[in-house]
């Protein structure tokens, strides 16, 4: 019998406990876990910020991950429909360019990723799980209402515990189910880490999905075995 945790849903929205935290590290590593399962997979970023300008148009660094590492081939613009240019707030690079956000447009975009029929659909959120979309709209309200069951990401360096205590809080105050989450070495050689991890499973109910070690480097890493999940 397989020890594995089962996740048995289709679709999972990646949240974090602040930005840069390896949201897009952890999002790779499950979507090599399910790859490597033989599992269809698709990889969702609908907000970027922080984008290159290329002859091809705007391109973010974290969208072109998880259109490397999806299963199901499809164009840069489906992975990523909303993107801008400096890496701020995107409510703020918007209103820069005076554009605004448009909920429909990332409703769309769900929608046509929903057609090609993935086993495993991946949606990775931009900053921590209160995005705001514009002064009066957050994405996690988005979230909340499409029934999408999270994954967070909690990133492991001075003062995750609180960060990570106070996003599960307000995941739940906000009506969102909480699939399991992972610990991510964003910090090297973090004192007491082995500890950190200890206290938050004692808080956390859901389970801890995957531990994702510190890396210089993830472009050439398979970070599919450090995922003991069954897809």
């Amino acid at each position: 019998m397989s020890n594995k945790i089962k996740l048995n849903q289709a679709i999972y929205f990646i949240t974090g406990t602040d930005t840069d935290i390896g949201k897009t590290v952890c999002t790779k590593a499950l979507l090599q876990a399910a790859n490597k399962q033989h599992k269809a997979t698709l990889g969702y970023k609908p907000i970027s910020a922080g984008c290159e300008v290329t002859i091809d148009g705007l391109r973010n660094e974290d969208a072109l991950i998880l259109q490397q590492h999806s299963s199901i081939q499809l164009p840069y613009s489906m992975i990523n429909p909303v993107a801008y240019q400096q890496p701020i707030a995107p409510h703020i690079a918007a209103a820069e360019i005076e554009q605004a956000i448009d909920i429909n447009l990332i409703d769309k975009g769900l929608s046509q990723l929903k057609q090609h029929n993935p086993d495993l659909l991946l949606i990775e959120g931009a900053g921590g799980w209160h995005l705001p979309i514009n002064n009066k709209q957050l994405l996690s309200t988005w979230v909340v209402e499409q029934k999408i069951p999270l994954i967070v990401i909690v990133g492991l360096k001075l003062g995750c515990l609180n960060h990570a205590l106070l996003t599960i809080e307000s995941i739940r105050h906000s009506g969102g189910v909480i699939a399991g989450w992972i610990a991510n070495h964003s910090q090297q050689n973090m004192p007491y880490v082995n500890e950190n991890i200890a206290t938050l499973k004692s808080f956390i109910a859901e389970p801890l999905l995957a531990e994702i070690p510190y890396m210089d480097n993830i472009d050439q890493q398979n970070l599919a075995d450090l995922c003991d999940i069954e897809f």
